[in-house]
């Protein structure tokens, strides 16, 4: 069980690591495309606009992955209070499952996507680049919403069960790491 916590700890500091080097990126590109159009001996990129979508989109669907983990999308509650507890889990589980397919609808289609009409077109600014990478994010964010889904589920079936989570929604994931030594 410990050793599953930790598999997902590391998986979860390394999604937010490459989401934190894809703001400092979006970062540089978008002063650097300010730089060039007030400064006058700085030349005006025309390729800025189209890698900072291209950085947004990624950082997006990646943090939506790490949401999964912290339990912070949006959901439906108003009428958990007034159902069975069990009843209330078995719903988490099943929205789990719904998650999960997907998740594996975004791998697989969005792979294809990616590999098919992707890879036909490239970028007007930059010619030589792919834009597969415009599309990759999808099946990217597919692979950390399975792996962070997963847990999710787990978590519901153990909390059904009565037993011990490997994250509990209602401490951050930076408490228990406190409280686990780390």
């Amino acid at each position: 069980m410990k050793a599953l916590k930790v598999f997902y700890d590391w998986m979860y500091r390394i999604v937010l690591f490459i989401c934190k080097l894809l703001l400092i990126a979006d970062i540089c590109v978008v002063s650097f495309a300010v730089l060039g159009r007030y400064v006058p001996f700085i030349p005006d990129p025309t390729w800025t606009e189209e890698i900072t979508l291209t950085l947004m989109s990624y950082m997006a669907v990646l943090s939506a992955a790490l949401a999964i983990r912290r339990g912070a999308h949006i959901r439906m509650t108003s009428f958990d209070r007034y159902l069975p507890k069990a009843l209330v889990d078995i719903l988490d589980i099943l929205a789990d499952i719904g998650v999960l397919i997907l998740a594996v609808i975004m791998i697989v289609v969005g792979w294809q996507y990616a590999n098919g009409i992707g890879s036909k077109g490239f970028y007007p600014s930059l010619p030589w680049l792919s834009k597969k990478y415009m599309y990759l994010p999808i099946p990217i964010a597919g692979i950390a919403m399975l792996i962070f889904e997963l847990e999710s589920l787990f978590n519901n079936i153990l909390k059904f069960q009565g037993k011990e989570q490997l994250v509990k929604k209602d401490e951050s994931l930076e408490e228990q790491a406190t409280k686990g030594g780390n």
